[in-house]
């Protein structure tokens, strides 16, 4: 019994003995688990830590590299990556559009609160932060709430809360740029340029910026300038579609028509349904005299949608492809009058149409013309182009007292050639001798090659009896190579210094030999042929005139005289 009981307790003994032995192996490898498992959260808090860093710079390398660590770390399918992923692709679609980064599809988690302001942004609601919060992306997402139809109201909650962003995360590009895009909705181009600008002071990759800030240039009239911007963007993101659409509105609004045409062209190579730009194309083609080749981009245009056509700058381009280009005059005002129904204060359409009409020998054109220049000056009496339309038709009319109140208003304003041709014939109809002559001085002066403004000049020295400076001017001139056009023109002139006048006919015949459709060469025969009372020279040369203008008012004297004759009675 006793061998047994001492054999047992030598058993316990050993297994003791063993057991210390092998505590310390456990022991030393027991502190590695725990450990491992404390450091884990902690890495992943830091490399979530980091992509949210990346994508608070708003700059596309950042978070393109924010894109490759979720995707590299295999977290696209957590809550946290499902969310930065989208966070970070609706970032770049909007700030950098041109973009080739491969975005993550946008798959957000259902209850995550950044979730929530996405998808009321979506709708149009914009969801303010909470007053404590001090969440960078609480104060940046509801901006995705911004668009067309957003009121001063939610502008100014936006500005508010980017300036809030722009505190917590000073180094990052979007509070910045997005105030640009709110400041621009609310039309202060200023404000915008400048918090464009801000964000591009902080990094120059964020090159958007840039554009935005050349826009805000361009929209404060300093369109050169605007245009040296994005030439030099051009350059240096030469695949940019937007930066080509922004340097082709410059040249378009500087009415650069060769550049703006082919910088049109390049855009609608690769987006051939743009409506604003078809429409730019046509009215390019239209100010270079392509009046043919405005038809395909405008039936381009309407076949987009039905609404399209009846868009008023597309109708008002087709009246003047009519009007300019085919000569038709009936159906530019069809178009024009389109225009007028559905906007009646239009003031080009109705220049355009008073000016159409006003030009048309029927008189029932004319009164309606004037209709709508009598509309223009009770709306817009002070605007050039009413004037010029009103000085057009008194001189028309050779009602000189009335154009030359309309010039008076012009000539405060500016001063260009075509006001100075008609303050030449409206003082000369006034019988005002010498400041005619002083209006034609000052309009040869400024371009003595000038045909036209020289034949205005001689014809002003003629008025003021200065006859040997005219008739040296017209020797000249007449001896000089030209057209038909130019050369009836000084042999008229010439007609009016002889002292008799067969050696005026003999000149008038030449005249009309050069142009048989000279107004002045036909109306000056007629008159000598009426002094002799060669009746029948007389209504030759009357019916010529009265063919090429007749609702000439001194015509129009005459034709009462020879009403007979002509077989008007």
């Amino acid at each position: 019994m006793k061998i047994r009981q001492l054999t047992a307790l030598i058993l316990i003994a050993v297994l003791i003995i063993f057991s210390c032995k092998s505590a310390p192996a456990e022991i030393t490898d027991l502190p590695a688990v725990p450990q491992q498992a404390e450091e884990a959260p902690q890495v992943s808090e830091n490399l979530n830590e980091i992509i949210r860093q990346l994508i608070e710079t708003g700059l596309l390398s950042s978070m393109t590299r924010a894109i490759e660590l979720i995707r590299g770390r295999d977290l696209g399918n957590s809550e946290f990556g499902r969310v930065m992923n989208g966070i970070t692709a609706l970032f770049i679609r909007l700030v950098y559009p041109d973009s080739m980064v491969r975005l993550p599809v946008l798959d957000l988690p259902q209850t995550h609160v950044y979730s929530r302001i996405i998808r009321e942004a979506e709708k149009g609601s914009y969801i303010q932060p909470a007053e404590t919060s001090g969440d960078f992306f609480e104060y940046v997402l509801p901006f995705l709430a911004v668009n067309n139809e957003s009121n001063r109201q939610t502008l100014q909650r936006a500005l508010n809360d980017l300036v809030k962003a722009a505190e917590l995360k000073p180094q990052s590009v979007l509070p910045h740029f997005f105030r640009g895009i709110v400041y621009e909705r609310l039309g202060e181009h200023e404000h915008a340029g400048n918090a464009y600008k801000q964000a591009y002071d902080i990094s120059a990759e964020c090159y958007p910026a840039l554009i935005g800030y050349a826009r805000m240039i361009r929209l404060s009239g300093k369109r050169e300038e605007a245009a040296a911007l994005f030439s030099d963007l051009i350059i240096s993101h030469p695949d940019s579609i937007d930066i080509k659409k922004q340097l082709a509105v410059t040249y378009y609004e500087n009415s650069d028509w060769s550049r703006a045409g082919t910088a049109i062209d390049e855009i609608l190579q690769h987006e051939p349904r743009d409506g604003d730009f078809l429409l730019m194309r046509a009215h390019v083609s239209v100010e270079q005299g392509n009046f043919a080749q405005a038809n395909a981009p405008l039936d381009t245009y309407a076949s987009i949608s039905a609404a399209n056509a009846n868009n008023r700058f597309y109708l008002f381009l087709r009246a003047r492809v009519q009007a300019e280009g085919f000569k038709n005059r009936d159906s530019a005002l069809n178009y024009l009058r389109s225009i007028i129904r559905s906007y009646p204060d239009d003031e080009d359409a109705l220049i355009y149409a008073a000016h159409l009409l006003m030009e048309s020998q029927r008189s029932a054109d004319q009164s309606e013309g004037r209709e709508y220049l009598n509309v223009l000056l009770k709306k817009s009496g002070s605007s050039i182009a009413v004037l010029s339309l009103g000085l057009r038709d008194a001189v028309n009319r050779e009602n000189w007292r009335d154009a030359q109140g309309f010039l008076n208003r012009i000539l405060s304003v500016r001063r260009d050639t075509q006001d100075l041709v008609d303050a030449y014939y409206i003082e000369n109809g006034l019988g005002n001798n010498a400041r005619a002559l002083t209006y034609a001085l000052e309009l040869y002066n400024r371009d003595s090659s000038n045909n036209d403004y020289a034949a205005i000049y001689i014809s002003a020295l003629i008025n003021n009896g200065r006859t040997e400076d005219a008739s040296a001017l017209l020797e000249n001139r007449i001896s000089a190579p030209g057209n038909g056009a130019v050369k009836s023109k000084y042999f008229y002139l010439r007609s009016r210094i002889h002292n008799n006048e067969d050696a005026s006919l003999g000149d008038l015949r030449s005249s009309l030999f050069e142009d048989p459709r000279n107004l002045e060469a036909i109306i000056a025969m007629f008159e000598i042929y009426h002094r002799r009372r060669e009746e029948r020279r007389a209504v030759y040369y009357l019916r010529q005139a009265l063919a090429i203008a007749p609702e000439n008012p001194l015509l129009k004297r005459y034709e009462r005289e020879y009403a007979a004759q002509l077989g008007r009675n």
